[in-house]
């Protein structure tokens, strides 16, 4: 049997459990040295026979092992596995990454496809219920995920998502808008959306015409997030595969054409034009962290979701009962026991010679 616990947090708890149990020892440390500084053990069960040393520190016992349990059941234990039919309710969206050379520029650290990736990966972390698919392009387009449920398998084909050379040079973002349209299905219900993660520079693909005509036909609405610098721009370094001339007079090697360093900028008027004819938000990311997520969220908020096949999912039992339970019966025990004994009658012995209230025995 195999036990998770789903909120490790819940440990810091133990330093509370830790403290009391200090204090806990602390004061049956003081009230000990407190008697025998003053009395002998004859002394004292003749003077406070009902007094008793060892219950306090069992019942403060008992009160610490009931927190530690409860701090267990904070943690959220569980174990065994039960299967429950959930019936999918969203939208689709199909991310569109670029993944040119030029997406190897470093003005977005660590680079504008790397953070193309982070982002996607944190959209998809926070959908419920979305279809999602996967295509990226540079002079070519290609499907890597078709829409689906399976977030997995879509977060490791973008994980798995390489810069590559096109054979037909640059990126063809028009192209690859129209691939993504054809890779909706033509009968679903759902609301539709493409998001492209780009760096907005196109080789005469014509993307602003084609994401009108994509909107206007299909009713695709078209979202766009721009990366990198619009300004200054960045140099394009040589990969592991090559792609361009290595310029080796410094510690780095860069693209050149023509004996130039290449220089790429994040094209935002196009990637604007694009999310503006194809009833879309640009999200001008530039070389900043932002939630793309939490962006997508609100963006998408009032696509029509549609009723998606029925799945079957695992979930592990909680059993956070067991623990709290435990702790509640060590909680009743504790109030079950006295601080004192039993109260006995104590007979006090006569001894000859001695005056008791006036009479001389």
């Amino acid at each position: 049997m195999q036990i998770e616990f789903n909120n490790f947090s819940a440990l810091h708890w133990l330093w509370f459990a830790a403290i009391l149990a200090a204090l806990a020892v602390h004061t049956a440390f003081w009230r000990g040295r407190a008697l025998r500084a003053f009395l002998d053990g004859p002394l004292v069960a003749r003077i406070a026979p009902t007094m008793s040393l060892w219950r306090p520190a069992v019942r403060s016992c008992l009160v610490l092992c009931a927190i530690v349990w409860l701090i267990v059941a904070l943690m959220d234990p569980r174990w065994g596995v039960q299967s429950e039919e959930v019936k999918r309710r969203g939208a689709d969206v199909m991310f569109v990454i670029d993944v040119s050379r030029s997406m190897l520029a470093e003005d977005a650290t660590p680079n504008r496809l790397s953070r193309a990736k982070a982002f996607v990966e944190d959209a998809v972390s926070q959908m419920a219920g979305d279809r999602v698919g996967v295509v990226d392009f540079a002079g070519v387009a290609a499907l890597r995920t078709p829409l689906t449920l399976n977030y997995a398998a879509a977060l490791t084909a973008i994980d798995e998502l390489q810069p590559k050379s096109s054979l037909r040079g640059g990126s063809m973002l028009g192209d690859a808008l129209t691939k993504a349209s054809e890779s909706f299905s033509s009968d679903s219900i759902a609301g539709r959306a493409i998001v492209v993660l780009s760096d907005g520079e196109d080789m005469g693909s014509d993307p602003v015409a084609i994401a009108k005509s994509i909107f206007d036909s299909q009713g695709i609405r078209i979202f766009t997030v721009g990366l990198g610098d619009s300004a200054d721009g960045a140099r394009i370094p040589v990969g592991p595969s090559g792609g361009g001339v290595a310029d080796s007079t410094s510690d780095r090697t860069w693209i050149v054409h023509d004996g130039q360093e290449v220089w790429t900028k994040m094209d935002a008027a196009t990637l604007r034009d694009v999310a503006a004819s194809g009833g879309g938000v640009f999200v001008p990311a530039g070389t900043a962290q932002v939630d793309l997520g939490e962006i997508l969220q609100r963006s998408l908020a009032d696509l029509q979701r549609g009723e998606f096949e029925t799945s079957t999912i695992q979930k592990t039992i909680p059993r956070f009962q067991w623990p709290a339970g435990i702790a509640l019966l060590l909680l009743v025990i504790e109030t079950l026991i006295q601080d004192r004994k039993t109260a006995a009658v104590v007979r006090t012995p006569i001894v000859e010679g001695v005056a008791v209230r006036g009479v001389r025995v």
